[in-house]
Order: C-alpha cells, then structure tokens, then sequence
C-alpha cells in the first residue's frame, strides 16, 4: 500500500468529558467524590490511555507521517485512499470509525486490557507497528466485516458496523408489522437488534445472556452459548415480543444473509427510530408510513488481525 498519512483516531476519557462539563480538574473531582465516587480511577485511566498514545504516537511518526482525528469528527473527516486507520480507544470506537473508513485498512490498539476486552483490539502499544508494516508491505491479515443496512421506503439510507435497533426513541412500546421469509405478523415489543458478526459479542451477546438467565430457572443443566454470526451473515432478534389478541410471537429470532431480508413497517404515529452502533443520534425517524428493509450492505471494514495472535 502506498501509505501517505497515518490517522489515529481516539476519543475523550471520561475525565476529559468531566472537565469539559465542569470546566476544571477540580471542579469535577469536587462532583465526584462529593457523590461518593472515586475520581482517583478516573485519573489511572486517563494517565494509562495517554501514555498508550504518547507512545503510539511517538513510534508511529518515525514510520510515517500521523495526525489525530477526534472521534466527533469522524462524521465530517474524509479518509483518504492513502490513509492508515489507527484506532486506540475501546471496542465501540472501532465501530464509530469503521462506518466512515471506505473499507481502508484498519488497525486498532486496546489502550488498556485490564480494563477493555479487546474483542475489536487485536494490537497493543507494543505490536502495533507490526500491523503498520505488513499494511505498508500489502501482506496482512484481515477481518473483511459486512455493514448492516437499514433502507426506507422514502430513499434514505443507514449502515451499522455493530448493530440496528429499531423501535421506539423512549422507554414504550414498537409497534409495527414484522416480515421474514414467507411469513408476516403485526408486533408489539421493546423493539428489534440485528447485528453483526462484529456486533454479536456487545448488545446482541447481553439478549443472549438474559435468555440464559431466564430458561436456566427451568433447566439448570442448560448449556450458556454465545452467539455466532458469520461476517456475511445478521442474526436479528425481537426484545420482549408481546403476545395479546392481534400482537403476535410468531418472528423472533433469525438469520439474514445473502438475499434474504428482513422487511418492517412502521405502526408508531411517533417516536419511532433506527439507530445504529448505540449511537442515538445516529438515526432515522420510523414512524407510520414508513417501511424498512434490513440486509447486508454492499460495504466492508476491514480490520487489520494480529499475527502473533491468530490462530
């Protein structure tokens, strides 16, 4: 790859979301530990993510050329072909950046393990400039990740790299009429996730964990398995479906891959939204009238493995 710039992306600590709230240091240790809090972790975290940069940084630039992109502009920063992606931060910002990285190359630093799983993080401080190499070289390992898709009936358009919910935009009811394969019900329930193979071990994996709780009451011999997507593949899943007179439980889990699709119509007068990767303000308005169809997108990430870890 002919590499011009590296881009390292990162976000706030939560002690810089602090301060910027509070103004100072100070103020917001007051706040903390007023409630009983213990802002003495906020600042172990905040020093151990910076020292991880600094040193990210500082070894980056004796290969190439870096900058830093905060994450709240990822929205309105253009990548360019001759990019590197370098990600340090947790799991949710390689998703955050993977929807604006036209399919670029991208590595991703977990900035403290005692801290974050690291699912999306298969580098450290340490080896990561392994990955920067073998991008420059053309001779990676790579996860090729397909986005979901949401496409209404109006034209617009929405991609997750996680997952979609679909649903209300406060704590009621989603209504709406269900379609998948041959069959079609109308829903009543807390809405609808459909992730990822990316996805499948944040929101959609906690579903799963809940199910577990629940049928282990009955079965205590049952067995706690995780979802398993594939990366061409979606599994969706309704939250808290509603069984009454015209509300049915028919559709509740399923696989989407390939052709087949998942088709939603809208019966919320208001209130009704998709959103995607947690992020509310990443959003489409779903309301009456409107219809959604939910598949694979055309669009891949491409996330850079690490050797030394994969088997």
């Amino acid at each position: 790859m002919d590499a011009e710039y590296a881009i390292i992306v990162k976000n706030k600590t939560r002690l810089e979301s602090l301060v910027t709230r509070f103004n100072t240091k100070a103020q917001a240790k007051f706040y903390i530990e007023r409630l009983g809090g213990d802002f003495r972790d906020y600042e172990l975290e905040h020093d151990t993510f910076h020292r991880v940069l600094d040193s990210v940084q500082t070894n980056l630039s004796k290969v190439i050329k870096c900058k830093i992109v905060e994450r709240e502009f990822l929205p309105s920063y253009i990548f360019s072909d001759n990019n590197i992606i370098v990600v340090v931060g947790q799991d949710g910002l390689v998703a955050n950046t993977a929807k604006y990285s036209k399919g670029l190359p991208m590595i991703a630093i977990n900035p403290d393990k005692k801290r974050y799983d690291g699912v999306l993080l298969p580098f450290d401080s340490h080896d990561f400039i392994d990955g920067v190499f073998s991008v420059f070289e053309d001779n990676h390992y790579a996860n090729t990740l397909q986005f979901a898709e949401a496409k209404l009936n109006d034209g617009q358009r929405l991609l997750a790299f996680n997952d979609l919910f679909v649903g209300p935009s406060s704590h009621t009811s989603a209504r709406y009429m269900i379609s998948f394969k041959n069959y079609k019900e109308e829903q009543s329930s807390s809405g609808i996730i459909i992730s990822t193979a990316a996805g499948a071990t944040g929101w959609l994996s906690s579903l799963f964990n809940m199910a577990y709780g629940l049928t282990h009451m009955l079965h205590e011999d049952l067995e706690r398995r995780k979802p398993a997507v594939k990366s061409n593949q979606l599994l969706f899943a309704v939250r808290e479906p509603f069984k009454s007179v015209r509300t049915k439980i028919g559709i509740t889990v399923g696989e989407i891959q390939n052709s087949t699709k998942l088709f939603i119509e809208s019966l919320m007068p208001s209130n009704g939204i998709i959103f995607s990767d947690g992020i509310e303000t990443d959003f489409l308005d779903f309301n009456s009238g409107a219809t959604a169809e939910i598949g694979l997108a055309k669009e891949k990430a491409v996330l850079v493995l690490n050797r030394n870890t994969t088997n």
